[in-house]
């Protein structure tokens, strides 16, 4: 049985709260995992996603933190949004070596949104040596029309009982033309102006280009095969050679579980993706 303690964590003048999974077998007691939640959630997890992947990790030797960012869950202070996290990212990592001695480094692992803030925040710390990250959150509004139309138009335009449909009902064959066509127009659109955060801040996609070209350890990319999120994630290494020389084969490995949702949601996708952590960290 792995010991799981709640841990305060002080993060510019406020509690946040986590829970720290102890291992009591002999693994990897050098290296520890940080969970970065993606928002809105907190640190259980969708279908108690983090809860499950902290013990599997500490049932194999290792420390796990999961927590709450300020504002969420049962932390204090108001959130931020993921784009300023990284002095509550820094605050937990801080805690689990105070709380683990034997911890010399650190493997971030994130989802959605958690997996952006995470790789935002590793030019800054040197602790860090491994990055998960799980369906990594690379929203714009035309990557988004892009991945629908090649998830969504694409897999419908070579189904036969598509075709039947639209022949048998003209209104919705016009609801789905006019709907191709406004989706067509976004992904062809002008890529959307870096937005301006606070002191002249880059966008959070020019920050997660940075840190991956700035990050000199290891990354493992999980991606779920029915998920918009993940989509868009893969078009945008389709198409920009920056992105595709930053998170691209040799330095980055990537897995893929076609059958698999943004969040995991069955228990053998949740197996899959602790067992490709543990491996991967081992």
């Amino acid at each position: 049985m792995n010991l799981e303690e709640p841990l305060c964590i002080e993060s510019q003048g406020e509690r946040l709260i986590g829970i720290l999974h102890r291992p009591q077998t002999q693994g990897n007691l050098t290296r520890g995992v940080v969970v970065v939640v993606g928002g809105p959630q907190y640190r259980i997890g969708s279908h108690r996603q983090f809860v499950l992947l902290a013990r599997s990790l500490a049932a194999r030797g290792t420390a796990v933190l999961r927590f709450d960012l300020a504002g969420m869950g049962d932390s204090n202070g108001e959130f931020a949004g993921f784009e300023r996290s990284a002095a509550d990212i820094r605050a937990a990592i801080d805690a689990l070596q105070q709380a683990e001695r034997n911890v010399r480094d650190v493997c971030l692992w994130g989802l959605c949104d958690g997996a952006s803030a995470a790789l935002m925040y590793v030019r800054q710390d040197p602790r860090v040596s491994h990055l998960v990250l799980v369906n990594p959150w690379v929203s714009t509004s035309a990557g988004q029309a892009q991945a629908y139309l090649d998830a969504y138009y694409g897999r419908k335009l070579r189904s036969p009982g598509f075709w039947r449909r639209m022949a048998g009902d003209p209104s919705a064959a016009l609801k789905a033309a006019v709907g191709f066509v406004s989706n067509l127009r976004l992904a062809w659109q002008v890529p959307e102006p870096d937005v301006e955060y606070e002191q002249g801040d880059e966008s959070f996609l020019a920050r997660m280009l940075v840190g991956a070209n700035a990050f000199r350890g290891r990354i493992l990319v999980l991606l779920s095969g029915r998920d918009m999120v993940a989509t868009e994630f893969e078009l945008l290494l389709e198409r920009s050679d920056e992105w595709r020389h930053a998170l691209g084969p040799p330095r980055v490995v990537t897995r893929k579980l076609p059958e698999a949702s943004h969040t995991f949601s069955r228990q053998v996708w949740r197996d899959w993706v602790a067992a490709a952590t543990a491996d991967f960290i081992a």
